[in-house]
């Protein structure tokens, strides 16, 4: 069967518009996927759900106790919590004033070797009765909101 040489035109037209935006919207969801930064809890990174080396959220409660900041430098550690497993974050920077043992924190960075939160930024809560709603949620699967929900 031969195509009428203006219906070959249009069907080549349709087919390279039709190969274009696969192609566009493709390259458009890959650079999503690599620029996403995911939350997880320390139960899923202790679990090995969280990738290692990729830009990550991380959120839970410092632990009372275990910030230590390195002498003569901005390098903080310190252990962050949702009540059911541990993960350590290193931190080399000012802390937000708000940062406290006790409290609700998110950090950005990356997950290293020994399951350890290479953080690039920390966020600390900005009043007393706000709970970053990722930890909240956290908290909230684990069983234990009601224990650190603060009453107005």
């Amino acid at each position: 069967m031969k195509l009428n040489p203006v219906r070959r035109k249009r069907l080549t037209l349709a087919l390279i518009i039709v190969v274009g935006v696969g192609v566009a919207v493709g390259l458009t969801l890959y650079a999503l996927k690599q620029n996403i930064n995911l939350f997880y809890s320390p139960s899923q990174i202790v679990a090995g759900e969280a990738p290692l080396q990729r830009s990550i959220r991380v959120g839970g409660l410092v632990v009372p106790g275990s910030v230590q900041r390195e002498p003569n430098s901005l390098g903080v550690v310190f252990t962050l919590t949702d009540t059911a497993q541990q993960i350590q974050v290193r931190y080399t920077g000012i802390l937000p004033d708000l940062f406290r043992e006790g409290q609700g924190i998110i950090a950005h960075g990356r997950l290293v070797a020994g399951g350890v939160v290479q953080a690039d930024e920390v966020l600390a809560k900005h009043d007393e009765n706000y709970m970053p709603p990722e930890v909240a949620d956290s908290l909230k699967q684990a069983g234990v909101w009601r224990q650190f929900k603060q009453q107005p």
